[in-house]
């Protein structure tokens, strides 16, 4: 007689668990319900815990018919009912003569008109807008958006005056002149006072003419850059600047030396008096600072050019070995007029 093992897809801890339910062929496979002997394999693995999961009841039908197929004998109650073949309702003539009749009816499936038992009658007609026989009032309003009256604006000297009315806007090449000058009241473009020479934004952004003429370009005596706001406020901050650096350590130096000239004058009467200035002078310098030095800023990026700033430094910023950043830059802009801002490297002058 075949073996168990002759089912296809069935793995060996199955098999184990066919056995330990009493199913020793295929025959005695054969003649059980599906339902049954998946109760029956529950109730062997609980006690012998073969596996951690039992074959589910559609796997036991798959061994059950195939071991009726090699045992040849009936299936015992392992048959699937059978399914009511479905019905094409819209192939029937009764229902497509009787759809045929209500061209305007409500769609309704051919299975619920079948089912229902409703004749033509029944269905309500739908109304079409296009076979409507009485009066139809249809009322339509004014989409368009209402066109505004737009105020007129006075443009620049590059192209003409926008007006009321839709006219084309001209640009021309030269900024000098308009293309076409309207020359009606009101809409006139004013000229400009005075030659570009003397324009307020061409002067901020590069000097004038004589300024640097005769002087070579690539020297530090040739004023470049942009013009600064407070061209006096920088110089006198960066005076006060210095005076600060240099009259800090010799006052601390002198009040020590003149402190010791009074407590041993036979060691220390070499110090003048006079040195009492510095002491003095470093007040007046330290307001000075706080007034201008310490409130001188950068035209372009804004940041502090007196104050030191633990940040890196622009690549072109003045500097000297041993003095730092701040020293060099208030004798450049001392001596040459314009100077490198320390913190974007814009290049700003203090002369028109």
């Amino acid at each position: 007689m075949p073996e168990l093992d002759e089912i296809q897809g069935i793995s060996e801890t199955s098999l184990q668990l066919l056995e330990a339910s009493g199913i020793d062929s295929l025959a005695a496979l054969a003649a059980l319900d599906a339902g049954h002997l998946v109760a029956e394999l529950k109730l062997a693995n609980q006690t012998l815990s073969l596996v951690k999961r039992v074959p589910s009841k559609a796997a036991v039908l798959r061994w059950i018919t195939q071991a009726v197929a090699i045992v040849e004998v009936e299936p015992a109650g392992n048959t699937l009912p059978e399914i009511e073949p479905a019905v094409n309702f819209e192939a029937n003539a009764d229902v497509a003569e009787m759809l045929a009749r209500a061209p305007c009816a409500i769609p309704l499936p051919g299975k619920i008109i079948m089912g229902k038992g409703l004749q033509v009658s029944d269905v309500p007609a739908g109304i079409l807008l296009n076979r409507y026989s009485g009066d139809l009032e249809v009322r339509i309003g004014n989409t368009a958006p209402p066109k505004l009256e737009l105020p007129i604006r006075r443009q620049s000297s590059n192209f003409e005056t926008i007006s009321k009315s839709s006219a084309r806007v001209t640009f021309v090449a030269n900024p000098a002149q308009p293309a076409n000058p309207i020359k009606e009241k009101g809409n006139r473009i004013p000229g400009s006072k005075s030659g570009h020479e003397e324009d307020r934004v061409a002067l901020i952004r590069t000097p004038r003419v004589e300024t640097n003429l005769g002087k070579d370009p690539e020297s530090r005596q040739y004023i470049r850059g942009v013009l600064h706001t407070h061209p006096w406020h920088l110089r006198i901050g960066a005076v006060f600047t210095l005076l600060l650096l240099v009259n800090l350590p010799l006052a601390v130096v002198s009040a020590f030396l003149l402190l010791a000239s009074q407590e041993k004058p036979e060691n220390f009467a070499w110090v003048p008096d006079w040195w009492l200035a510095f002491p003095i002078a470093l007040p007046v310098t330290g307001l000075g600072y706080l007034l201008w030095g310490l409130t001188g800023k950068c035209r372009i990026c804004n940041q502090k050019l007196f104050a030191r700033r633990g940040a890196f430094k622009h690549i072109k910023a003045h500097r000297i070995i041993g003095m730092g950043f701040i020293v060099p830059l208030c004798l450049h802009l001392l001596a040459f007029k314009w100077f490198r801002c320390s913190s974007c490297g814009t290049p700003v002058r203090l002369k028109k």
